[in-house]
């Protein structure tokens, strides 16, 4: 038996079980024939030559695929359904011996992510702050690195200067669950950072961090303060953000998470990998998505050199 007959031949009895215990109706059957050719031509695509090699990383990677296609959740969502069918009927019936989504928690709907800003737009925000004052040279730098980085607000609000390479472009970021990341940024927020460190941020701590112990320490250490040199909040930052984007007449409403929201929208517009673009947004799915390809920090900035709307 071939490799094509050897992953063919299942889904066809697996499909005839289906018509004749279940008897689904012809439009169900034929969307579950059309969902198991997709998985069945990816597996070839992948050099599978029977289903017992399909591992929970494969089943992971090929969810990813669709995630990169666009598709819409229900379709995910019927299509699990019959990968979950297909492969429980290769265990009753001695193809595999185990069940790669036996232990896989049930598909969540996905949540609506907030607007993303057109390049324009974006381009818009990020020429309101004027870099005249410390403040200016706060919010510019703040934004700058938002977008050329995608941050969740909690993270850029919490970055310490020991975690920056400035010469290198370089952030090491604590995500959920304190997992680090590398992440890299464009020219442009380095200048803009570099003008903040130097002129800005030290006109607005001033000798904090000679003063008083603990929460002064603190307070030095953080990149981005506020007017009175402690730490900037989440609310501060959403704040700043929105009279910026009243400032620069953006009609929607810009939510913190959405400028990392538009970082992501734009680098996929641009071409980028999804595999790469869930890295640096330090998603859990990373090491489902990027079994294939090893990405090392040269490949993740020169990838975002290239594809990013502001290098």
């Amino acid at each position: 038996m071939t490799g094509v007959q050897a992953l063919d031949l299942p889904i066809e009895r697996h499909l005839e079980e289906l018509r004749t215990a279940r008897r689904l109706s012809p439009n169900t059957l034929d969307a579950y024939r059309r969902d198991l050719a997709d998985y069945g031509g990816f597996a070839r695509r992948h050099h599978l030559s029977e289903w017992r090699q399909a591992s929970q990383v494969f089943l992971d990677a090929y969810f990813a695929w669709l995630a990169r296609r666009g598709l819409a959740w229900a379709t995910v969502s019927r299509r699990r359904s019959a990968l979950r069918g297909f492969h429980a009927f290769l265990v009753r019936h001695g193809e595999c011996s185990d069940d790669p989504l036996a232990d896989q928690p049930a598909l969540r709907r996905e949540r609506r992510l907030p607007h993303a800003l057109s390049v324009h737009e974006v381009e818009l925000l990020l020429a309101q702050p004027r870099p005249d004052s410390p403040l200016g040279l706060r919010d510019r730098a703040m934004l700058e690195l938002a977008y050329a980085s995608g941050l969740r607000v909690s993270e850029l609000c919490g970055l310490e200067r020991p975690r920056i390479d400035l010469a290198g472009r370089l952030l090491r970021v604590a995500g959920k669950g304190d997992k680090e990341r590398v992440v890299p940024f464009g020219r442009t927020a380095q200048r803009a950072l570099r003008d903040y460190l130097e002129r800005g941020r030290p006109a607005l701590v001033g000798d904090l961090g000679a003063g008083r112990r603990g929460s002064a320490r603190l307070r030095h250490d953080a990149v981005f303060v506020n007017a009175r040199g402690g730490a900037l909040s989440r609310m501060g930052f959403w704040k700043i953000l929105r009279g910026h984007a009243r400032s620069a007449g953006i009609a929607a409403r810009v939510h913190p998470h959405g400028l990392r929201h538009s970082f992501a929208t734009h680098l996929l517009e641009g071409g980028a990998d999804l595999r790469v673009v869930q890295e640096l947004l330090g998603h859990a799915s990373i090491s489902t998505t990027a079994i294939y390809t090893h990405l090392d920090r040269g490949y993740l900035r020169e990838v975002h050199r290239t594809f990013h709307p502001r290098p």
